[in-house]
């Protein structure tokens, strides 16, 4: 079973890694002599190449490297063609954090906090699925309000809003002080 247990922790480093790693880096990580951790290093390679994997270890002079086979690259194009999931912008995140603090929150509520129309940012926190709507607000118009989802809290690694980092009361009050600020010297202009 220790067998197993230093495979693995190997196979831990060469993917963790990505690139090459000398011999001795691995061999003193799993606490091994240099030709016992070849040995090891050699039995993975051999056991990857018996069962057909899509991964192998490559040696490279006295380093060692987990990589795809090549016959293999057809379907790592095709995955990398996907597109991505873009990047949160910063207004996003500002526009994201405000619902998550406030919600159930209306569009005219998060503008009025930011100061400018947020209809772009929400309509990209729904596309990415990290906003939904959760209904309509009963007031003339019917509003309809924003919430966030379950992929938000699997994304920002929570289990729920009510584990949202809790601002600092004196932070808090800078904050509003600094906003403050910024509108009377937006109005003095």
């Amino acid at each position: 079973m220790e067998i197993k247990r230093l495979e693995a922790a190997i196979e831990a480093i060469l993917f963790t890694m990505g690139d090459s790693v000398e011999i001795t880096q691995i061999a003193k990580a799993i606490g091994q002599d240099k030709n016992t951790t070849e040995k090891i290093i050699h039995n993975l390679m051999d056991t990857y190449q018996q069962e057909g994997r899509g991964i192998q270890i490559i040696e490279l002079e006295d380093s060692y490297q987990l990589c795809t086979k090549k016959e293999y690259y057809e379907y790592l194009i095709r995955i990398a063609m996907q597109p991505k999931k873009p990047a949160l912008t910063d207004v996003m995140l500002e526009t994201l954090s405000i619902i998550a603090y406030k919600q159930p929150v209306t569009k005219a509520e998060i503008e009025k906090i930011r100061g400018v129309k947020c209809d772009h940012a929400v309509n990209k926190l729904v596309e990415y699925n990290l906003v939904k709507e959760l209904g309509r607000l009963d007031a003339p118009g019917r509003p309809i309000l924003f919430g966030t989802t379950e992929e938000f809290l699997r994304t920002f690694g929570v289990q729920g809003i009510e584990e949202l980092p809790v601002l600092d009361p004196v932070k808090l009050a800078d904050f509003k002080a600094e906003a403050e600020e910024e509108i009377q010297l937006k109005l003095d202009v």
